[in-house]
């Protein structure tokens, strides 16, 4: 339990710090989202932290997030880019994998491709992976415009949703 003096205490020591400079508080707000980006789920084994770190510098300068929900709408930017990247060379990997058969009967893609269709669909899937992380992208992106231009002043009209009937009634 806290006492009323250790209350007192710490509201005192908050008034003495943190950042003061403006530079300082440009660089500690991304302090957050520096940390929360490298987590296991983000970066896996054998990637490289510096190129997830870069990323995440080029596309917060590009997309200029500005608050909390902003920032947030970059994150998932960030991490569905740097899935479908992984995404990206896992195919290519599977492609190779797939060539080259499993016991070195080398076959051409078409026929890869073939036999995976038959027996696994793992392109199938794989495709659906990559719709998902791009849509992913492109759903937060929109958002985050939207957010940045009422930010701004623009009047946008509401989001736009058509309901489809394709029955012969």
């Amino acid at each position: 339990m806290t006492t009323e003096k250790q209350i007192e205490a710490n509201k005192e020591n908050a008034k003495l710090g943190g950042v003061k400079t403006e530079e300082g508080k440009a660089i500690s707000r991304y302090n957050a989202i520096k940390h929360g980006i490298l987590c296991e789920d983000i970066l896996i084994k054998g990637e490289d932290e510096n190129s997830l770190i870069e990323l995440g510098k080029k596309m917060r300068a590009e997309l200029k997030p500005e608050t909390e929900i902003e920032l947030l709408l970059v994150d998932r930017i960030i991490a569905s880019t740097w899935r479908l990247k992984r995404a990206l060379k896992g195919e290519s990997e599977m492609i190779e994998c797939d060539i080259k058969g499993l016991f070195g009967s080398n076959k051409n893609f078409g026929e890869a491709l073939s036999y995976d269709f038959a027996n696994y669909d793992s392109y199938g899937k794989f495709v659906r992976y990559e719709t998902s992380l791009e849509r992913s992208i492109y759903k937060a992106l929109h958002e985050l415009q939207r957010l940045q231009a009422t930010r701004q002043g623009e009047k946008l009209p509401l989001p736009v949703a058509i309901d489809v009937d394709i029955s012969k009634e």
